[in-house]
């Protein structure tokens, strides 16, 4: 018969790789228009993050006037793709010939310039967004194992989208035409595609996605100037261990990734307890748990450099 100490433990295991599962959506989302944008348009957008958090302020903004989530959401998906394609225009077309120093000093640049703007326009003040009412509750997936239902639905927004980003790139003459771009520019273009066009709609998808993954973030975490630069260091890690440019790569990275920091957070610091007395364990329990996605990615680059599964050229 089952103890009621090891019930609580495995229903605590359920809850984490939920969390683990929520969180390494949320790295997909952010890491497939990161991914989307170096591996077609060989452009290093250090401000990946900066959209990330246009998304969330413009929700949490339209939300606090209107009361509206889906309101907030609708609004904030456009205008970061709008954002997006405007600085692609004006500051990455630019960039496309150059050096990837130049690239990386220009988007940091960027990184300071929305950074500034946002402090100009809402202030030093975090904003706070709830979610949608309908998704206030929690749904009892596991006997004896509610779960918020807002978090499930960022998990079904996150699969939705890989299987839309699928279907675009393997069904549709836009997704056909972005492959080629990516590996002959020179071919496509002499073949009468606009792939300046092309490159700002990739773009512009890019930033959406970010937006996206700031707005369904709004509700869980503070909405507030910087609050991107967090998030794109985990992205790049899931990047390099998916493989540069691989849509399917940047979705088991991020599940991967996302699992390893929950669960490592959650028990590591437990396991060291049978060993070590509870303070210096929780210490050394809570140090690795920060660096184990780390050493993740270097045990996985040591057996494969190009990641995971690397775009074929």
């Amino acid at each position: 018969m089952q103890s009621p100490a090891s019930g609580l433990s495995m229903l605590l295991f359920i809850e984490q790789i939920l969390n683990g599962l929520q969180l390494g959506v949320m790295l997909f989302l952010m890491s497939a228009g990161l991914t989307l944008v170096f591996g077609i348009m060989q452009v290093i957008n250090l401000a990946h993050g900066s959209f990330y958090m246009i998304g969330a302020y413009v929700a949490a903004t339209v939300m606090q006037q209107t009361g509206s989530f889906m309101l907030g959401l609708l609004a904030a998906l456009p205008v970061s793709a709008l954002i997006g394609m405007l600085v692609e225009a004006l500051v990455l077309r630019r960039l496309y010939q150059r050096d990837h120093l130049d690239q990386v000093l220009a988007t940091f640049g960027l990184i300071l310039f929305f950074n500034e703007l946002t402090r100009i326009i809402w202030g030093r003040q975090p904003l706070f967004m709830d979610g949608p009412e309908w998704l206030s509750g929690t749904v009892e997936l596991i006997p004896g194992a509610p779960y918020p239902s807002y978090r499930l639905a960022i998990i079904v927004v996150g699969i939705a989208v890989a299987v839309l980003l699928y279907l675009l790139f393997t069904r549709t003459r836009l997704g056909m035409q972005i492959r080629a771009g990516s590996s002959n520019r020179e071919m496509v273009a002499a073949l009468g595609v606009n792939i300046k066009l092309l490159y700002t709609l990739v773009f512009g998808l890019g930033t959406l996605l970010a937006g996206l993954a700031g707005v369904m973030a709004g509700p869980i975490l503070a909405v507030e100037s910087g609050m991107g630069e967090s998030i794109l260091i985990l992205t790049f890690v899931v990047i390099v261990i998916g493989g540069i440019g691989s849509i399917r790569g940047a979705l088991i990275a991020a599940l991967l990734v996302g699992m390893v920091d929950t669960l490592g957070r959650a028990f590591l610091p437990g396991l060291f307890r049978l060993v070590l007395p509870a303070a210096q364990a929780d210490g050394v329990g809570a140090s690795l748990s920060s660096m184990a996605i780390y050493i993740l990615m270097a045990a996985i680059l040591v057996w494969k450099p190009k990641g995971l599964f690397p775009a074929q050229a």
